[in-house]
């Protein structure tokens, strides 16, 4: 039977840059799944929020509990406000929330922006809470673009996301596989605001600087680079086991960090995609979205490390893949089809997940 749903994603990541909200309209039928992005709009954190969200795991039980309902709120006024200037109606919202904590390994994962605040301010039913069911069931709860990815973008053989974090999804061995490969844009952020930039445009930044092998092998050296996939990697990780080697390297020019981070960035991508293809890459087409696309630096490294095609598509594509993903995410929720993969992610079964908020009787 086809079905046919308007549905506003949300996506509020790692890098922190802002929340991206997409109108899709995605259509159902027994051959699959075809989407049109009919609006969007990326809605950039001020100072409050951004300093809020990411000092948020520090914080007392009971910020965290006024900030998930006032994160819900505030996404019910973008997406009410979103609407109205768009001159546009949706069936659902579909949100992704923001990440707090992330520990699949400890079996917990925590995004705030209450869905049912987010359902009461901006008059329609949500969608939300996509991941803790998969890590209830063993699995590390990301990256859910896989299965997305697989029903969307069947054309390419892998999509590769440079986000907060790097995560690509595609086929080895002849199963399905989506998981993190590297931090990306999180690291690169942070580095580009020591000169008051929040994120280095274009790469220009990094294209001015030259590799340092010292810190290049202390990062290559990272335990999490070793392991079988699936994996996933949180801000913890972060804090914990990168951070501090690049800030062993504070002396060094800004400059000569951020491309040294980029070629590791664009070293760790290259492995990847060559050991998924058995060392065969030539002649496979890869996907890449997320704002990692728009540094010219990072793609140039890229498209020299590998000898699969490296595809950028249209900047609409490139900002709100991950909100149209979200989206479908939704309407696979409403027609009660699974939202996530354990050949995946590692859980022990699929999961037909996403907690549902508001009133879905004229949708289901």
């Amino acid at each position: 039977m086809e079905r046919t749903f308007r549905v506003v994603g949300i996506m509020s990541g790692t890098s922190m840059d802002g929340v991206d909200l997409a109108l899709c309209l995605l259509n159902g039928t027994g051959n699959g799944w075809t989407y049109r992005i009919e609006a969007a709009e990326t809605i950039p954190y001020d100072e409050k929020w951004r300093v809020r969200l990411s000092q948020l795991q520090y914080q007392s039980s009971l910020l965290y509990a006024k900030t998930d309902v006032f994160y819900g709120r505030y996404l019910g006024e973008l997406v009410k406000n979103f609407l109205l200037k768009h001159g546009a109606r949706a069936d659902l919202v579909a949100s992704h929330g923001h990440t707090v904590f992330h520990d699949p390994d400890g079996w917990f994962t925590a995004q705030v922006g209450c869905g049912q605040t987010l359902s009461a301010y901006c008059g329609l039913p949500v969608v939300s809470d996509f991941r803790r069911m998969d890590v209830a069931a063993g699995g590390q709860g990301a990256p859910l673009a896989g299965i997305g990815d697989a029903l969307l973008f069947a054309d390419y053989d892998f999509c590769l996301n440079l986000g907060g974090f790097c995560n690509i999804s595609g086929t080895y061995g002849g199963s399905k596989v989506a998981y993190d490969i590297a931090p990306c844009n999180i690291i690169l952020n942070r580095l580009a605001r020591e000169a008051g930039q929040k994120y280095d445009e274009g790469g220009t930044i990094a294209a001015q600087g030259s590799i340092h092998y010292e810190l290049q092998n202390r990062l290559e050296d990272i335990d999490y680079y070793h392991r079988p996939f699936p994996k996933s990697l949180s801000r913890e990780w972060i804090n914990k086991e990168f951070w501090h080697i690049v800030r062993d390297y504070d002396g060094l020019p800004l400059a000569d960090r951020m491309k040294t981070l980029v070629n590791h960035i664009a070293g760790q991508i290259s492995r990847n995609i060559d050991a998924l293809c058995d060392g065969a890459s030539e002649g496979k087409r890869v996907l890449v979205t997320g704002g990692g696309a728009f540094n010219h630096t990072l793609i140039e490294f890229l498209q020299s490390e590998t000898d699969a095609e490296i595809v950028v598509p249209d900047s609409n594509l490139v900002n709100f893949k991950e909100a149209l993903i979200f989206a479908l995410l939704g309407a696979l929720r409403v027609c009660n089809l699974n939202t996530t993969r354990g050949e995946y992610t590692g859980a022990s079964h699929d999961s037909c997940t996403g907690a549902l908020h508001g009133d879905f009787s004229n949708i289901i």
